[in-house]
């Protein structure tokens, strides 16, 4: 199987047309889908190449349009329903919840609901509070859910065609931040299974566990922190719910320090939940309490003076490692600094994660 370099929005432009090529029963919908731009250029040319009775605009209904997709999956089709941001989405939580997640369960495990809910999540450009929410918990908290947060260009069509192809309804989080990224991402029908997390850095001293965006700056802050003599074992979920405890737990077993590391607000996190456990299963195995960092209790500013100390950022998890090690790391701390503007990515944010 060969490889192209890629951005991981054509990623997922790929994964979408390699599916509906393959079967007859995907459908592709949601606002924006035959637009000019095609979300992001995430869905450009489905419509040209599989006609307008599968991959098709909608109106602003996503309670309705869930609803939809459940019925459809219900009838035998794949539906992949996409919803330009998770904020918008919450207006369908009774149709995703109550039935997508529970039919399998409440009918015996005689039908399944083959649905996949692409939403965009993230921050930046002055986004605010209604439009940058991160609210991976809520849905990793739903028994029946399977939640995928890719990071790699490679990994968004793997786990997007493993997504679409899976039985049970999945919600795919992509981070707007990540759509230009590049990356090697293998030709055809290329998939990764959910579940599966990836180490993305090896290291000996502290276990960082990341998701989606935050695994790219955990991966920037391991890169500085080599130059204080500190190893960083860098977790990339990959998915949420099922998640791969095997792969943290041995990591922790190794290194004896935790960081989690999450998108959205601290209380009921993922992050917390990854600490949690940990605790309870390796508690032996901790040199000192695990951290987690994530968001404040607080909606996402929209100002730059408010943002500004809001995210946290490569120079954040240094000095969050500094603490664990007991280890002086301010030349990390001067690699991490940003001179930019703290709203939008890096210069150094181009890929491979």
């Amino acid at each position: 199987m060969s490889t192209d370099g890629t951005t991981f929005a054509r990623a997922i432009n790929s994964a979408l047309h390699q599916a509906m090529h393959d079967d007859p029963t995907v459908i592709s919908y949601g606002l924006g889908v035959p637009d000019p731009k095609g979300v992001f250029g995430t869905t450009l040319g489905l419509q040209e190449a599989f006609g307008e009775d599968r991959a098709f605009d909608t109106p602003t209904a996503e309670n309705g349009l869930t609803g939809v997709a459940v019925g459809a999956a219900l009838g035998g089709l794949k539906p992949v329903f996409t919803s330009q941001r998770l904020d918008f989405f919450l207006l369908a939580m009774d149709q995703l919840v109550n039935n997508a997640a529970k039919w399998h369960y409440m009918f015996g495990g005689k039908q399944s609901v083959p649905i996949t809910i692409r939403l965009i999540v993230g921050r930046g450009w002055g986004q605010g509070p209604t439009h940058s929410q991160n609210l991976q918990s809520w849905f990793c908290h739903v028994p029946g859910l399977k939640v995928v947060v890719p990071v790699t260009p490679a990994d968004a069509k793997g786990l997007l065609l493993s997504s679409i192809f899976d039985s049970n309804p999945v919600v795919f989080l992509e981070h707007r931040w990540l759509y230009n990224a590049d990356g090697e991402v293998p030709d055809g029908d290329y998939r990764v299974p959910l579940g599966k997390a990836r180490r993305a850095r090896e290291g000996s001293d502290v276990t960082l566990v990341a998701f989606s965006y935050m695994t790219v700056e955990a991966l920037h802050a391991a890169e500085a922190l080599e130059a204080c003599g500190i190893t960083c074992d860098v977790i990339d979920l990959r998915t949420l719910k099922p998640m791969d405890w095997d792969a943290i737990l041995d990591s922790v077993e190794r290194t004896g320090r935790l960081i989690a590391l999450d998108t959205g607000n601290e209380t009921g996190s993922v992050a917390g939940e990854i600490v949690a456990r940990t605790s309870m299963m390796r508690f032996d195995s901790l040199q000192k309490a695990p951290v987690r960092l994530a968001l404040p209790d607080v909606p996402t500013p929209t100002s730059p003076a408010l943002t500004k100390h809001y995210y946290t950022g490569a120079d954040r998890i240094v000095m969050a490692v500094g603490d664990l090690c007991d280890a002086d790391v301010k030349q990390a701390m001067a690699t991490c600094q940003r001179t930019e503007p703290h709203d939008v990515p890096g210069d150094w944010f181009t890929g491979p994660f």
